[in-house]
């Protein structure tokens, strides 16, 4: 022990810690392990103001550090006991995708956590992304914490305004002020879309200021995942550069793995909070080829004989009782039988993608389990694996997409030709693809309805798994007891022996609005009744209230793979509402709405009383048309911008939106010696945008990897034909010679254009259409050396969304190009690619060029002026309805 100190001098420093830092309670027990003032003391924390204060300095003083006694605060850390927590959720995936729930698709990490736990079969989802998500990490209903809907359709309301206030604290804060670690993996849909500026931020909605110390993923509610839109922490990453073999699903995996033995070498007895959320099974669905041919043939039975064999398997397994019904197929989509055999062919392939897709994020989340298991660390994690945010999605339409930028901009047909183009390639970074409407509808048996309907189950209800080794001893039972998303949070702090805080950063919390499910754990409660007997459900105008076995729901008046462009009625009183006893009736088969009314009515009056306590109102059933609400970005209202030299990665939210509207782009830029060549500007990329660059010179084709192919070829065969032709017959020689002297011509163009720059910097403007179709507008020749002025012009052709307009190129005051287009983008250029000026960091606009085509000139200046976009308020709210029309 060191000098001057001793037990008894250690009782008074105790007794101001103890008094001084935390109010004194019951419960949590306060747990100091050593002598308080050593290095290695540590304790845990009442846990009901955090940060807690910082404790009084309990050493001694003096003015010669030899006659002074040091001090250390201790180290906070959670509860003797407390858990790691891995918790895990998948996306779109409805109850019945997963082999574990009966699903045609086998995985087996959440076979394994259900075999060594319990399975819950009445969990539920808010049915779409954000909400479920923002339920998930705080605890409270999505409207309480301002996700009533995506963030994307945020409007300025308390229930919808995308943003987690600093009174709904997450369960990464909370665990990471108790002594945790705290980490995020995957998808990112819980930081406002106009906040995404890795440069400008707030961070206070980003992962970090949530309470996760270490974040790995992607901003938003999908992303390419070759090329994804990925952020380590505040910083956008590039990993797949140079690495033809890269996809996000295993990458995330990699990370995770990484991450978990770095902490284990550094702090090997920190327990970890562990959330990982990847992207599958959202479109785009992009699973690697080897998954994809696991899956050959195996949905030829078409999607109503699979509903058949997912309903049979769910019996089997016990995870829907032996009374429950099927509902029936609904009369608006097609029979499988009805189909052409090329469409058999087509949604076919879609759904092996999908499936592909699905169990290759299975295989990836069970490398993190395994890694857990591997350091040694299983029998004190809490895993919580949820097989989807929502039900499985609709939003392919109904013929499903190579590219699912048309749906969401209302384009819900897309020709069968052109689809089948994309046949080979789907799910390659060559497409972003979705799936069919009715393989949703199969997906998400037994139930009606999908994704986006918080009115039924088919969109909220989720298979989730739960182990805990020694805690939970009823391994591979099942549990019935109606729960929802935000009874999480409070399930973890139970087991961590952590409570709710009243304040936090001063700020005074919100209560928790979930009930833990640690009741759950014990066999003994089994078949106790659910601590949750109210909850409500709504989106879009879709909506529901539960209560004691009971279920009211709207009748949605329009189907979601309408993509909000069906006629919609008055939201709050134009709705037809449907009464179920689910307690009897698992599936809701049964209305029994005209036998009950009395009890429909109350109900009816609970969700009233239900939404004005979370926040519901104002409803909204104006769906994707919210697509165009002014938000408050950084450049909220602005209609010049001026860039001066190379930037890039600025996301949608902060960039100039030319939908819609007249604009000019007006670059000022300086040519070097021999000239130049590369992006000025882009947003966008594959799969829809625009770029104004400069050229390459012609051989821009001929390294493409097409004319290498042709080049290879012909000089094989050449080669070939003149070694037959020696032996064979004169015409084969001279075939072959005529081949060979085709490849060198080819060979010396390369060459040529190279040395001399033909076609070599010249302005070109390209607007790509969706990648349905491209419009070019093209300068007459390569610029020179010296300053030089480019100027696109664009006249709309508006009022409304997605009209025609003619543009005009301009180069040092000379008009070179005019062109008149008949149609524009309406609502959404791009979700996960960015504006960049002077780069391409993402994927190309026009096939054209090789990102990142750097300019190689000087961007002097580059000026957007924007004039008021062309929709009044009636418009915006009939958008979609318009787009279907328009861009027919």
């Amino acid at each position: 022990m060191r000098r001057g100190w001793s037990k008894a001098a250690l009782v008074v420093p105790a007794t101001v810690f103890l008094f001084a830092a935390m109010l004194p309670v019951a419960w949590p027990a306060q747990q100091v392990t050593g002598e308080l003032g050593s290095p290695s003391t540590t304790t845990t924390v009442n846990g009901k103001q955090l940060p807690p204060p910082p404790p009084k300095f309990g050493g001694l003083i003096k003015p010669s550090a030899a006659d002074s006694r040091p001090w250390w605060p201790p180290r906070v850390v959670p509860p003797k006991g407390a858990p790691n927590v891995l918790l895990i959720m998948t996306d779109d995936q409805g109850y019945g995708v997963s082999g574990t729930f009966g699903g045609v698709i086998p995985t087996p990490a959440l076979d394994r956590i259900a075999k060594a736990g319990l399975r819950y079969t009445q969990f539920h989802s808010t049915a779409l992304c954000s909400p479920t998500r923002a339920a998930l990490i705080t605890g409270r209903n999505h409207h309480s914490v301002g996700f009533g809907v995506i963030g994307e359709l945020s409007t300025g309301y308390p229930g919808y305004d995308s943003i987690i206030g600093p009174e709904n604290a997450t369960i990464g804060k909370i665990l990471k002020e108790n002594g945790y670690a705290t980490s995020w993996f995957g998808k990112n849909h819980n930081t406002p879309g106009f906040q995404y500026s890795s440069t400008a931020g707030p961070f206070d909605q980003w992962p970090s200021g949530m309470g996760f110390e270490y974040f790995y993923g992607f901003m938003g509610g999908e992303t390419d995942q070759w090329q994804p839109y990925l952020f380590r922490d505040h910083t956008q990453v590039f990993p797949w550069v140079g690495k033809p073999s890269y996809n996000l699903t295993t990458d995330l995996a990699d990370d995770a793995i990484r991450y978990m033995r770095d902490l284990n070498a550094s702090a090997p007895d920190k327990p970890f909070l562990l959330y990982y959320v990847p992207g599958g099974s959202h479109s785009p669905h992009q699973p690697k080829k080897e998954w994809i041919e696991k899956f050959k043939g195996k949905f030829d039975m078409g999607w109503e004989k699979m509903r058949e064999e997912i309903f049979a398997n769910q019996k089997r397994l016990g995870v829907i009782p032996s009374n429950a019904r099927l509902t029936p197929w609904p009369d608006d989509l097609p029979k499988w039988d009805s189909l052409t055999a090329e469409q058999r062919k087509l949604y076919a392939r879609q759904a092996e993608v999908f499936a592909a897709y699905t169990a290759y994020t299975d295989y990836e989340i069970g490398r993190v389990i395994q890694e857990v298991e591997d350091m040694g660390k299983l029998d004190n994690t809490l895993i919580i694996y949820i097989d989807g945010d929502n039900g499985t999605s609709p939003e392919g339409t109904l013929s499903g997409t190579y590219n699912q930028l048309t749906a969401y901009n209302g384009i819900t047909d897309v020709p069968q030709p052109l689809q089948l183009l994309h046949y080979e390639a789907w799910g390659s970074d060559k497409t972003y693809p979705h799936m069919a409407v009715p393989w949703a509808w199969a997906f998400d048996t037994p139930f009606k309805w999908t994704k986006q309907v918080a009115s039924h189950f088919g969109g909220t209800r989720q298979g989730m798994a739960i182990s805990w080794p020694g805690h939970i001893k009823d391994v591979g039972g099942i549990r019935t007891q109606f729960h929802h998303m935000i009874d999480i949070a409070p399930t973890i702090l139970e087991a961590a022996g952590i409570q709710a805080p009243d304040m936090v950063n001063g700020i005074k919390q919100k209560p928790i609005e979930g009930v833990s499910m640690a009741y759950t754990f014990d066999q003994a409660n089994s078949n106790a009744p659910s601590k949750r007997d109210t909850q409500y459900f709504e989106m879009v105008g879709n909506r529901a209230i539960y209560h004691d076995g009971w279920i009211a729901a709207t009748t949605p008046p329009s189907p979601p793979w309408l993509m909000g462009t069906g006629k919609m009625p008055d939201v709050a009183n134009g709705y037809h509402w449907e009464l179920y006893n689910i307690a009897e009736d698992y599936s809701e088969y049964n209305d029994v709405a005209a036998q009950q009314p009395a009890k429909l009515r109350e109900l009816q009056a609970l969700f009233s009383t239900e939404a004005a306590k979370y926040n519901v109102f104002p409803m909204d059933n104006s769906a994707f048309a919210r697509l165009l609400t002014p938000r408050p970005s950084a450049v909220a209202g602005k209609t010049v911008f001026t860039y001066t030299g190379e930037n890039s990665g600025i996301p949608v939210g902060n960039a100039p939106s030319i939908l819609d509207r007249n604009y000019t782009m007006t670059a000022n830029i300086t040519v070097p010696d021999g000239g130049a060549e590369g992006v000025i500007a882009t947003m966008g990329g594959r799969f829809g945008g625009y770029a104004l660059i400069l050229t390459h010179s012609f051989n821009w084709w001929l390294k493409s990897d097409l004319f290498k192919a042709i080049g290879l070829t012909l000089l094989v065969l050449g080669l070939l034909l003149v070694w037959w032709g020696k032996n064979k017959g004169r015409w084969k020689l001279r075939f072959g010679y005529a081949l060979l002297l085709i490849a060198a011509l080819g060979l010396a163009a390369v060459f040529a254009t190279d040395l001399f720059g033909i076609g070599r910097g010249r302005p070109l403007f390209v607007y790509n259409f969706l990648d349905l179709e491209r419009f070019r507008w093209r300068g007459l020749s390569g610029l020179g050396a010296g300053k030089h002025t480019i100027v696109f012009d664009f006249k709309y052709d508006g009022p409304g969304p997605a009209k025609g307009g003619t543009g005009v190129l301009t180069v040092d005051g000379k008009e070179v190009d005019r062109k008149t287009i008949p149609h524009t983008i309406p609502l959404l250029m791009s979700i996960d690619e960015t504006f960049d000026i002077g780069i391409d960091t993402r994927t190309p606009v026009d096939l054209t060029y090789e990102v990142p085509f750097r300019f190689t000139g000087t961007i002097d200046k580059l000026n957007y002026k924007l004039e008021p976009e062309q929709m009044t308020a009636e418009e915006k709210k009939a958008a979609v309805e318009e787009v279907a029309r328009a861009t027919d």
